[in-house]
């Protein structure tokens, strides 16, 4: 029997991900499309850290399984699974005479711009500083970009708490899950001096009998001179579809935070009973996994 879980999310942010950049200039990490549109874009690298990340400081998860072997970083020979919430859901790799492997059960994509990038710059100076020694100031350029941003995750039940010979108890899975889902509820990120809110405004998902992102490039939006309205046709289109004789529908739910998208009353006219809280949706996941995690005991 397989159970998994994927959600698709909508978060506002602005300038999340800064690439290598040239001379005094720091750019964006950007996707340029065929019509045109220049899209930045968050890695799932920079979103997996800050998951790592609020989970140690909200639910003290172990980041001491980490050393240097043979020039390389990489997670310790003897810690496992059982050691680290971080290797049970994104995996590691060990280098050795006898490498180690774990695919990751989460699976991340890029949050990537719903708005394209219009070349917006900042000018930046350190005067304060500078004018404490009377010294000329450094200057600098950075790109800007407040946008909408989507990202998708997706979490394999059937393989949390399972490395080989080692399967932790349905609790401790449980809990790891459940504590994911709270992180990605209050997710954000801390980049030059600021701390960007990655929670929800829209998110769509659910629990279901294959590993696979349904939504994942489906959400979109239409942008009105006065607001933004997400274009759910590519989603309701979705929720027609059906595998293993189960309507995707059925098993779906969405949620949004209330006065943000113009269309709001419009979807959920739409939705009807798919439409939830945000709370709502993230205890209904829970609850789904907790049900998944005890038919796969």
């Amino acid at each position: 029997m397989k159970k998994a879980m994927t959600l698709t999310v909508i978060f506002q942010a602005n300038s999340l991900n800064y690439g290598e950049g040239i001379s005094n200039i720091s750019e964006l990490k950007k996707i340029h499309r065929g019509n045109g549109d220049v899209l930045t874009f968050a890695s799932r690298q920079s979103l997996r850290y800050d998951i790592v990340r609020l989970g140690n400081e909200m639910f003290d998860w172990n980041l001491k399984t980490v050393d240097k072997s043979k020039r390389t970083v990489q997670f310790k020979e003897d810690v496992t699974i059982e050691d680290s919430v971080e290797m049970d859901l994104f995996g590691y790799l060990k280098t050795s005479k006898k490498s180690q492997k774990r695919p990751a059960v989460a699976r991340l994509s890029h949050a990537i711009s719903l708005e394209p990038y219009n070349s917006d710059m900042e000018f930046l100076n350190n005067m304060g500083l500078a004018e404490r020694i009377n010294e000329d100031p450094n200057l600098a350029n950075i790109e800007q970009h407040e946008s909408l941003y989507t990202y998708t995750l997706t979490l394999d039940l059937t393989r949390v708490g399972i490395d080989g010979e080692i399967e932790l108890s349905t609790e401790e899975k449980t809990t790891r899950i459940h504590q994911l889902l709270d992180i990605l509820k209050v997710l954000n990120r801390n980049i030059r001096g600021r701390q960007e809110s990655l929670a929800p405004l829209f998110v769509v998902g659910g629990v279901y009998d294959v590993a696979n992102p349904f939504f994942l490039g489906k959400v979109r939006l239409n942008i009105e001179e006065k607001g933004w309205n997400i274009d759910f046709r590519t989603i309701k289109s979705v929720c027609e579809q059906t595998f293993a004789g189960k309507k995707v529908g059925d098993q779906t739910k969405v949620a949004l935070l209330d006065g943000v998208f113009t269309n709001e009353q419009h979807m959920k006219e739409t939705f009807g009973d798919q439409l939830v809280t945000m709370e709502q949706f993230f205890e209904s996941l829970n609850q789904e996994a907790i049900e998944a995690l005890g038919e796969l005991a």
